[in-house]
């Protein structure tokens, strides 16, 4: 059976915090490291997704409730569901993006906020900005 578990790849999260949440896999390892000897990725993805705006609001409004806010984590495969969806990441994402310390986490969910929110804006992947209802 070949490897579907890509970078870019759209999966939902199964268990913990993030239950339900819509993610993209950034990084990838099949068989394990030595601190954690099982597959696992690390998974960009939506912890508040952005609210219905109306031709209404003001500007300021409207941007305020188009905002995302991501969450960087790493997650063993079992606990992950992954969808037929895949989402273009920039080439030097998986290099940039790291979770080793908290200053790196922080600059790293900085980057994806900016990725998720242009993408956002653009009209791109709009399943992906969508709460998951069930």
């Amino acid at each position: 059976m070949g490897k579907f578990l890509k970078t870019g790849k759209v999966v939902l999260l199964l268990q913990g915090r993030f239950a339900g949440r819509k993610g993209v896999i950034v990084q990838n390892s099949d068989n394990g490291v030595k601190e954690r000897k099982y597959g696992h990725s690390l998974v960009a993805g939506i912890d508040k997704y952005p609210l219905k705006i109306r031709k209404s609001m003001s500007k300021k409004r409207q941007a305020f409730r188009s905002r995302v806010r991501p969450f960087l984590k790493v997650v063993n495969h079992t606990h992950i569901m992954p969808t037929r969806y895949t989402m273009e990441l920039p080439s030097d994402m998986k290099k940039e993006v790291s979770i080793t310390e908290q200053s790196k986490k922080d600059a790293s969910k900085k980057l994806v906020r900016t990725l998720f929110q242009d993408r956002y804006k653009a009209g791109k992947n709009k399943w992906f900005f969508q709460k998951l209802r069930f």
